[in-house]
């Protein structure tokens, strides 16, 4: 086995606009998918739900966000917040704050 010793930062590389929602796989494996996100302002399309066949763990590094549930619930994320997400709940991303980019790690898993 390689040691990848290779460092980087969650802070870097980050535009300096963002028109559209970025995402991008730190590490992805058969077992294991590691995902930033970066956001500023964006949210999910009116009509659009995500409704994944893995479990999704995600946390705010920074910024706020607001996840909508389709039982009409929803959830404040702020800088340090976390939530599971289990497989097939559907849910979308109802609000990113428009003033900051707001920084997401997603890990899905089985």
């Amino acid at each position: 086995m390689t040691i990848d010793n290779a460092k980087t930062s969650l802070f870097s590389n980050i535009p300096n606009t963002l028109p559209e929602e970025v995402m991008e796989d730190l590490v992805n494996t058969s077992q294991i998918r590691i995902e930033r996100i970066l956001s500023h302002g964006q949210s999910s399309p009116d009509e659009g739900w995500y409704e994944q066949a893995e479990h999704e763990w995600v946390l705010v590094v920074q910024g706020k966000a607001v996840l909508a549930y389709d039982d009409d619930t929803e959830l404040r994320l702020s800088a340090g917040d976390y939530v599971n997400i289990p497989a097939g709940v559907k849910h979308r991303v109802a609000w990113t704050d428009p003033e900051q980019v707001t920084i997401w790690l997603a890990i899905f898993y089985r």
